[in-house]
């Protein structure tokens, strides 16, 4: 059997492509199989493809899921929390939810969750520091599993619908590379009353570093790195 894997960020970086084609002589292969296989196969990556979850049509797989080879697959390891291409600009249906590599507009975002119901608009706006303790950051990078980052993003705003009825929630994040004080992502959420607000507002941001599929460099005078889940061990899958 014949997989076609896509790898993202650090992973890619390790194996130098973005599409790595495997033969398994296995008919189907569990999520976890897979990764032993790889592991064992690249042991210079071994490290990272261990502790990344195995995609399967833009949803992360159980463990025990049987991939098959017309499946479509991804390697995500921790998520982090253009020149001369043409631009990306990638949304959902109802147009809530976006991956951009173009400059995001603070207006733009809350201009969508507004109500004549709602009294309580709450915009989280995530910006790229120059320091970080004595590290001196030159820029940030960004990268996106597009088509299953925008699903994963509209799955936020449906738990967010769940848990707190009503609320309005938009999603902007940019891709691509994101300079000093410029912005990286804008989370804009509208209910009736504050409480609510500020409750699934947390939730969208703590969320969104947990599951979706993007990916941050830190790059330095020095040198970079990719940065991804820094609190435990990463389970996109976890409740929050």
């Amino acid at each position: 059997m014949l997989l076609r894997i896509q790898l993202f960020a650090g992973l890619a970086e390790r194996l130098q492509t973005s599409v790595l084609s495997y033969s398994t002589p296995r008919s189907e292969i569990t999520a976890d199989e897979l990764k032993i296989e790889l592991s064992n196969s690249f042991p210079e990556a071994a490290s990272l493809i261990s502790v990344s979850f195995v995609a399967v049509n833009q949803e992360y797989a159980p463990g025990d899921y049987l991939i098959t080879e017309d499946a479509e697959i991804a390697l995500i390891p921790p998520v982090s929390g253009g020149d001369g291409r043409e631009p990306v600009c990638a949304q959902s249906k109802d147009g809530l939810f976006c991956i951009t590599d173009q400059p995001l507009s603070v207006d733009e975002v809350t201009s969508k969750v507004l109500h004549p119901n709602h009294g309580a608009i709450l915009s989280f706006i995530g910006t790229t520091r120059e320091m970080t303790g004595a590290q001196r950051t030159v820029h940030l990078e960004y990268e996106a599993y597009i088509p299953m980052a925008l699903a994963q993003l509209e799955a936020i705003g449906k738990d967010i619908d769940t848990r707190w009825p009503g609320t309005l929630c938009a999603i902007s994040h940019r891709i691509g590379k994101v300079d000093i004080m410029e912005t990286s992502v804008i989370i804009a959420v509208s209910t009736g009353h504050r409480e609510d607000c500020y409750e699934a507002s947390r939730y969208a941001i703590e969320k969104l570093k947990q599951a979706v599929p993007i990916w941050k460099k830190e790059v330095w005078d020095d040198g970079s790195e990719w940065k991804g889940h820094q609190k435990g061990p990463w389970d996109p899958t976890a409740s929050l």
